[in-house]
């Protein structure tokens, strides 16, 4: 009879449509693969539309799952509510970001792999495609997770293929420096987490996040420091992978050294990943613990806007790669906004606040996301002509191409929240009346303070765009690729500053 009941307790359904898209861009990455070992190196530009393909159907494949609440790889029996997998509006719009934000880095990815091909410079193809669709299937994965070990898992393969993409240029020593940084600091976050996870399982028996929710208050006194030690390691490991300070060191080095469309996947898929877990661990499966966790990570978010910001402004114009560099410390900046809502769900007191609140970050990731890929995508098209891409190699853009030179203007200027970068603005003021409303004023203060800070270095920048040239200007060649990035990316921002309700209704829909 034992042995019957432990049978069916691990006998799972599997609902295909529901693991459609992530299954679609692993489905394709394995063709791609393959496929690379016959086509001839002319013919390698054809890997870049197959993946191109591929994410365009993993995208399509969100639409039957949109007005519906799945759940897959559940346990049957008594615990038939506990499942590994699930699809709600939470996963759909995580998805979104991901798959979208793959699909705009593979745009731009085409470009620099042609780039790369007339350069003679060795950056293979197939790999290439290869680990890029694997990342992006394991960031698609992330978002269903509801159980430790598949969190663990999922988080895991989006952040190993990303190590080799950094590592790619081959004979470079900025990208081999780069990979190495990175591999070393997720390595040992990938441990710290590890060693966290296995002692909350130790403390409650269960993979579970939502079983684990409820056993956590419930732990043997014995137990009680096990969980404690566990819930604070989950915690840190996770704050290495959104990049909070003090575990932000690799940011800029790698983002330098990696392949410019890699450094812009990495900005916005790779955070949203980060992001993504650390909701799901903090608000499901640690609810207990929201009086450690709310103000750590309010301490974090105060600590990382401020080092993103003060290290932003203090990049000189005319360094080597000081544009992407300068990108990266953004980046860090506007990882601790997104850490602001998060924290303040620790002081939540019904399950309604903690919805707005996670979905402050869900709405402000999804502004950051469109906006930050187009200001990465117009960083490729002036990297195409000034290889060692400074801030003041953007000097005169306008005279060289006009139509460039106002996208960034509008994407910086969204990112600094203001007009009419209007979705940045909303974004900004939604993130800070969480703060408000969960009484962290001193957190909003800080807040105030840093977006103050940031719109000195965005609108030097901005104005830099408009300055009269260093001699002749030059025209910029556009490949269809990259004009296609910047233009979705130019219109999905100038649509959500017209109608900011389409990311902002996000706000009330966090993860349940």
């Amino acid at each position: 009879m034992i042995a019957a009941e432990s049978t069916a307790s691990l006998i799972q359904s599997v609902d295909w449509v529901a693991v459609a898209p992530p299954t679609i861009v692993a489905v394709v990455g394995l063709v791609v693969l393959v496929a690379d070992l016959f086509l001839s190196e002319r013919n390698k530009h054809v890997l870049g539309w197959v993946s191109l393909a591929g994410l365009v159907a993993a995208g399509l494949f969100l639409l039957p799952l949109t007005d519906s609440h799945r759940s897959t790889f559940c346990l049957s029996g008594p615990r038939a509510t506990a499942c590994s997998y699930t699809v709600d509006e939470f996963t759909l719009v995580i998805q979104l970001l991901v798959i979208g934000g793959a699909l705009l880095t593979a745009l731009l990815s085409m470009t620099a792999l042609k780039d790369a091909r007339n350069a003679d410079k060795d950056l293979p193809e197939g790999e290439y495609w290869f680990l890029l669709l694997s990342s992006a299937a394991g960031a698609a994965l992330l978002p269903a997770s509801r159980d430790l070990a598949t969190l663990v898992v999922a988080l895991e393969v989006a952040s190993l293929p990303a190590f080799a993409l950094v590592g790619l240029k081959r004979g470079d020593k900025r990208s081999s420096e780069a990979a190495l940084k990175f591999f070393l600091s997720s390595v040992t976050a990938t441990a710290v987490t590890l060693l966290g996870v296995s002692f909350v399982y130790a403390a409650t028996g269960t993979m579970h996040l939502t079983e684990v929710g409820e056993k956590l208050g419930n732990v043997d006194g014995q137990l009680d420091t096990l969980a404690q030690t566990g819930v604070v390691l989950t915690l840190v490991g996770f704050a290495f992978k959104v990049a909070a300070a003090p575990f932000h060191f690799w940011v800029p080095d790698t983002y330098v050294g990696a392949p410019l469309p890699v450094a812009a996947y990495l900005s916005v898929v790779g955070k949203a990943v980060g992001f993504t877990g650390l909701i799901l661990v903090t608000v499901v499966a640690f609810p207990e613990y929201a009086d450690v966790w709310g103000p750590a990570l309010a301490a974090l978010a105060a600590l990382t806007m401020t080092i993103g910001n003060v290290a932003a402004l203090r990049q000189q114009s005319t360094r080597a790669y000081s544009a992407v560099r300068l990108l990266a410390w953004s980046s860090v900046g506007q990882a601790g906004y997104l850490l602001v809502p998060i924290a303040a769900a620790g002081y939540a007191d019904r399950h309604t606040d903690v919805l707005e609140t996670t979905g402050a970050t869900v709405a402000y990731a999804l502004m950051y996301a469109a906006v930050n890929l187009g200001a990465f995508a117009v960083a490729a098209l002036v990297g195409r002509t000034q290889k060692l891409n400074r801030v003041s190699d953007y000097r005169g853009l306008y005279a060289k191409s006009p139509l460039s030179a106002l996208v960034l203007a509008f994407f910086l200027l969204c990112l600094a929240g203001l007009p009419p970068g209007i979705i940045g603005l909303f974004a900004k003021v939604t993130v800070f009346s969480t703060a408000v409303d969960a009484g962290l004023g001193w957190l909003a203060v800080v807040m105030a303070a840093n977006v103050v800070i940031a719109l000195y270095y965005y609108l030097q920048w901005t104005a830099l765009l408009f300055r009269a040239p260093e001699g002749e200007p030059a025209k910029h060649h556009i490949p269809a690729p990259l004009t296609a990035a910047i233009a979705v990316t130019a219109v999905l921002g100038v649509a959500l500053s017209g109608a900011p309700q389409l990311v902002l209704q996000f706000a009330e829909h966090g993860v349940r």
